[in-house]
């Protein structure tokens, strides 16, 4: 890990998945308060930040042509149901401060410092659709340490594909969080036994920001 080729990339930093009023609260909160999810990334974020990492958010947004879709997955539909990371269009706004798609509130000094490389939107849950993969090849990057949400969906998928790209890829496996669903499972309990055999390391966030402040 160095300054010159290992970047953070955070998934969906968002009110809908991190605010106790965002649309999956009621699935993810226990898991998200539970791994104190929200603290790590900040402690992560400001560790990149203080020693110079570059720092990429992998976004999700929908727009009102996106619930036109005629099938989805289970997942898929249940955000477009919720009107999960609705935004009122590409090209507006317009009702986006403070809304589910919007960032938590406490990263915003992160997101917001000029610095911060945001990429465009991802779709469903991995990055094939959008260009944080461009934008980190641009940059030199060859060495991810990923973190975000969530665990088992846009995390995991955000995994497997930068694995597939040939990067390098760490897990901070306490700065994400999952749904815990009566009858689908636990999904982060199923996202670190991938971490465990996909991930190149599997790291906390103390551990991430020790190697942050010794280059390594």
């Amino acid at each position: 890990m160095s300054l010159t080729d290992t970047a953070v990339v955070i998934t969906d930093p968002q009110n809908d998945f991190l605010s106790p009023t965002g649309a999956t609260w009621q699935l993810v909160g226990a898991s998200v308060e539970a791994n104190r999810t929200v603290e790590h990334i900040e402690q992560l974020l400001k560790a990149a930040k203080d020693n110079g990492y570059p720092v990429f958010v992998s976004p999700h947004y929908y727009y009102p042509a996106d619930g036109e879709w005629q099938f989805g997955g289970t997942v898929e539909k249940m955000m477009h149901d919720t009107s999960m990371f609705a935004r009122k269009g590409p090209l507006t706004l317009e009702g986006f401060e403070g809304s589910g798609a919007d960032w938590f509130e406490r990263f915003k000094p992160y997101f917001e410092d000029g610095q911060t490389i945001v990429a465009s939107p991802h779709k469903v849950y991995g990055p094939e659709n959008n260009d944080l993969t461009l934008q980190l090849r641009k940059r030199g990057v060859t060495k991810v340490v990923l973190a975000g949400m969530s665990a088992n969906l846009c995390v995991e998928s955000h995994l497997r594909e930068l694995l597939e790209q040939g990067f390098q890829v760490t897990v901070v496996k306490d700065a994400t969080a999952a749904a815990q669903h009566p009858e689908l499972g636990d999904g982060y309990a199923a996202a670190l036994t991938n971490f465990g055999f996909l991930a190149n390391a599997v790291v906390t966030t103390d551990e991430a920001v020790r190697d942050f402040q010794r280059g390594e």
